[in-house]
């Protein structure tokens, strides 16, 4: 076939061609005169969707604007329309019209009330601040809802948070009571009634009907819908979010919501429901109990560099049941701290809201970490407070160490000794470790005895992790160049976010490191030094050596933007440790005195226990029937 190639011919027309479509494009070029009406036209287009923009939002009120229209409307007409649209509760509108909302305060609560739905619109907590200053609030700018929907005789759905209450707010002792209601006469209404108490956080709610059984229709389900997004108020927003969560008391038992993206559930017989915001929480409670309710927890924080204003939105939505075809529940809101004190002040078991951690891990905070720091926070500066804690709960804990080491020490006398062994029987692993398990045994020394003083550490380091972010008496309290030891210490601001780090330095985590650093250095070497070599096992001095550095960077890293307060326990209290391995090591413990004792050891026969004779019964089995198959083989 020939080939075909591009002559001169084709090129000078490609050219041709291209001149022409320049030539075309210059000359469909717009005027000056078009460039403008372009403009202009563009300018109204943007106008235009501007107008509908607003349209748009106007038309969102909806609800608003209708209430304007109607005060607009002559009294004849507005009671029709009124009639249309709220049935038999029409009464409870026309006599609630110019209504002002009450409010109420107490030493510990500023409470505001919405005429429209009769609910609580603001919850300001009077003692309290967040990290800039500014008030805590825990209901504000429509962030709550709460709305009892059902069913009428003339075929209605009604939801509570459209409808008009009355209000009325009298005396009760000390007490205040708010009598919110929703009338349809004035012997025939709905009522909301709350009692606010000077020196409780918990709100007694009731609802409660009276002479609606002809107005509601019992066929239908009542559902109550309890909705919150939580306002942040700490700090470092990630760190509060780790902290926010949805919590629940189900047969006596406590239950969490996910606290990662959406999480929903669908339980029954539910006492109360907590909506925890760190260090404050929004809890209803219920005196016979949620019969089934679904819940749902929704995070907020896409991106934690952005300044979010919620962290998390809570929602309940549980059946009621009429009594008689009638409202007859008791109910009760705690808006307050999320502290032990306050939390029990409310006599339902809140304070089991507060993540102390599962099992034994929860009774040591309970019952010794708590008790412990508040006794403490009562003479010493909080700050101060954590070090002396520290240094008391690392002294009870200094045999777990002297035990930790002198295990290490025995190891390392035994290790020549070990060494042979494995040289003697290295084509013989069965008999190499009947040899070391023998030795071992004779001379009281054993691995495991080394790392079972480090288990028995374990609930106390993993109680104090939980301890201290939940602490609420460390919130907003300063020590040194923190300002806050609830929440991260800053020595430097960064220009820039570091992913997993933050953009601010704070300095209790690099000390912290460094402390860890050094005790490592000394345990490691020491371990690295005792531990044997073993065929197949990985290489642990190798491993030793790369967590010596890795452990301190971990630190650094995730503790940036941690408790001050938590990484102060960890720099103090290696530092403790530091100086008790020192002393164990020059002052207590003495190597020549232990292999001396080794020696008396291994002459004197120790009888084995159960569990030892099993195991040598079990390897000497299991080096028959190697030896049975290595001659099935030969034959």
């Amino acid at each position: 076939m020939e080939e075909k190639k591009l002559d001169l011919k084709s090129i000078i027309g490609f050219i041709i061609i291209f001149g022409i479509l320049l030539f075309m494009l210059w000359q469909s070029k717009p005027s000056d005169e078009e460039v403008a009406a372009q403009e202009q036209a563009k300018q109204e287009q943007i106008e235009a969707e501007k107008i509908q923009q607003n349209a748009l939002i106007e038309n969102s009120k909806t609800e608003e604007f209708a209430d304007t229209q109607l005060e607009t409307l002559p009294d004849s007409l507005k009671t029709v329309a009124l009639k249309n649209k709220f049935g038999a509760f029409a009464y409870s509108a026309s006599q609630a019209a110019n209504t002002d909302n009450p409010i109420v305060k107490t030493d510990l609560l500023t409470i505001t009330f919405d005429t429209k739905g009769g609910q609580i619109s603001e919850v300001k907590l009077n003692k309290f601040v967040n990290y800039d200053s500014i008030p805590i609030y825990l209901v504000k700018d429509k962030n709550a809802s709460f709305n009892i929907n059902f069913g009428t005789t003339d075929n209605r759905i009604l939801n509570t948070k459209d409808l008009v209450f009355q209000p009325k707010v009298t005396r009760s002792g000390e007490n205040t009571v708010v009598s919110m209601k929703l009338k349809v006469s004035e012997s025939k209404f709905l009522e909301y009634r709350y009692i606010i108490k000077p020196d409780n956080y918990l709100i007694d709610f009731t609802v409660k009907s009276q002479g609606l059984n002809d107005v509601i229709n019992s066929a239908q389900e009542v559902n109550l819908d309890w909705s919150l997004k939580a306002i942040r108020h700490d700090q470092s927003i990630a760190y509060e979010n780790r902290y926010t969560r949805l919590t629940y008391q189900l047969d006596g038992n406590i239950e969490k919501l996910g606290q990662s993206d959406e999480d929903s559930e669908i339980e029954e017989d539910v006492d109360w429901l907590s909506y925890r915001q760190h260090f404050f929480s929004s809890i209803l409670t219920n005196d016979k109990a949620f019969k089934k309710v679904a819940i749902t927890s929704r995070n907020l924080v896409q991106d934690e560099e952005i300044d979010t204003v919620f962290t998390k939105a809570y929602n309940t939505k549980t059946a009621l049941e009429l009594s008689g075809n009638e409202f007859n529940e008791n109910f009760g809101f705690y808006y307050g701290p999320t502290e032990v004190k306050a939390l029990k002040s409310a006599e339902k078991g809140l304070e089991k809201s507060i993540p102390l951690g599962w099992g034994i891990f929860g009774w040591i905070n309970k019952y010794l970490f708590i008790p412990l720091f508040g006794f403490l926070s009562g003479i010493f500066p909080y700050g101060v407070a954590i070090i002396v804690m520290t240094i008391l709960i690392k002294l009870a804990m200094s045999f777990v160490q002297y035990k930790q080491y002198l295990s290490q020490m025995k190891m390392k006398v035994l290790k020549p000794e070990l060494d042979a062994i494995r040289e003697k029987y290295k084509d013989n692993k069965m008999k190499m470790q009947q040899e070391t398990m023998a030795l071992q045994n004779k001379a009281g020394a054993s691995p495991l005895a080394g790392c079972l003083p480090a288990l028995i550490q374990m609930p106390v380091f993993y109680a104090l992790f939980m301890f201290f972010p939940t602490a609420f008496a460390l919130r907003q309290k300063s020590f040194l160049w923190a300002d806050d030891l609830s929440s991260y210490d800053v020595i430097a601001e960064l220009p820039f976010h570091i992913p997993l780090y933050g953009d601010h330095v704070s300095l209790f985590p690099i000390l912290a490191a460094i402390a860890i650093f050094f005790y490592m250095k000394l345990t490691t070497g020491q371990q690295t030094m005792s531990a044997p070599t073993q065929e197949g096992m990985p290489d642990m001095q190798k491993m030793m050596k790369y967590m010596i550095y890795f452990a301190p960077i971990m630190m650094m890293i995730f503790f940036n933007q941690y408790a001050s307060g938590l990484s102060l326990y960890y720099f103090v209290s290696n530092l403790i440790s530091i100086g008790i391995l020192l002393v164990i090591k020059n002052y207590v413990l003495d190597e020549n005195k232990i292999h001396a004792k080794i020696q008396v050891k291994k002459k004197n026969p120790k009888k084995e226990n159960r569990f030892q004779k099993k195991m040598k019964d079990m390897m000497e089995q299991a080096e028959q029937q190697k030896s049975a198959q290595n001659k099935n083989k030969k034959k």
